[in-house]
């Protein structure tokens, strides 16, 4: 079976993983505030319905909608991966979110991309060199400090901490999957055209769970919020599956792990705008020592290679 092989467009690559990371950095804020109002069904169900419908107009205005009568019975497989990869992503991500923080669950959650590099290695042929297996070592002793001491801080609500941790730990593995099986499909269908099919799936596998009716009775501000959680979702996609055709794999991943620092960075800047929807999180030393780490790790992979 023929592998995806990126186009070499590294500094456009490097331009669309950021902005994935910068919208991902802000996303669990807004994703706080949406569980105020909505359960975690109906908002998922609701970003990818949104997304659908926007990305579906788009390319039909274009002629650009999806052609999957070229289909194999493996495309159709993976494309099953990563419907149902991202689907339980998504879903997983929101749970493990109501039980803990955003910066908690955005260190966390960079098991993700540093298991979409691995197993980039191993599916797509990628190599690290010495410095950027120094850097990923790097990375998961800093996961490990930050864990460690945010259990010692959170003691008295270790159970719910715990929970929600295992909800992130599952939600890195299925993204991995997602992001495995989404790059080898960019072989049959261009970055745009695959997202929607991906979109559509996963909104019908959330539709029996969803509650739309509840949705005309928020108020003007969580509706403004829940449509930004769905623009955010069709932006931020969108460019991640554009990022992944122009740059490896495992470079995409890498910067994506500096997530954690775009949302420490808006956290202080939420609080000390909006002190009433945006709460400092109490962050120990060693923790910020342990998510210093994860970003330092995850710059020697990025920047590890001649």
């Amino acid at each position: 079976m023929a592998l995806h092989q990126p186009t070499g467009r590294s500094r456009l690559g490097f331009a669309l993983a950021a902005t994935t990371m910068l919208l991902w950095g802000v996303l669990p804020h807004a994703l706080k505030l949406a569980l105020r109002s909505l359960d975690a069904p109906t908002i998922t169900w609701f970003r990818f319905g949104v997304a659908s419908l926007v990305l579906g107009a788009w390319l039909a205005t274009r002629g650009g909608l999806p052609r999957l009568s070229g289909f194999g019975r493996t495309s159709w497989a993976l494309l099953a991966v990563a419907v149902l990869g991202l689907a339980a992503n998504f879903l997983a991500f929101l749970v493990g979110l109501d039980l803990t923080t955003p910066a908690n669950a955005q260190v966390l959650i960079q098991l993700a991309p540093m298991l979409l590099g691995l197993g980039s290695l191993a599916v797509f042929g990628e190599r690290y060199e010495r410095l950027q297996w120094l850097g990923l070592a790097v990375l998961v002793l800093g996961l490990l400090v930050f864990f460690a001491s945010q259990l010692h801080a959170l003691v008295a609500d270790l159970d719910r901490y715990l929970l929600g941790s295992g909800m992130m730990v599952f939600a890195a593995v299925t993204w991995a999957a997602y992001g495995l099986a989404q790059k080898q499909l960019l072989r049959a269908l261009p970055s745009q055209a695959l997202m929607l099919c991906i979109y559509v799936g996963c909104f019908l596998c959330f539709s029996p769970g969803a509650r739309p009716g509840t949705i005309p009775g928020l108020s003007a501000f969580d509706l403004g919020v829940l449509l930004f959680c769905a623009a955010n979702t069709l932006v931020a996609y969108g460019a991640f599956a554009a990022a992944l055709n122009h740059w490896e794999a495992s470079r995409v991943s890498a910067l994506l792990a500096l997530t954690p620092l775009a949302t420490l960075g808006f956290t202080l800047l939420g609080s000390a705008l909006v002190p009433d929807l945006v709460h400092r999180e109490a962050v120990s030393p060693t923790s910020v020592v342990g998510a210093a780490a994860v970003v330092a790790g995850s710059m020697l992979v990025t920047l590890g290679r001649r």
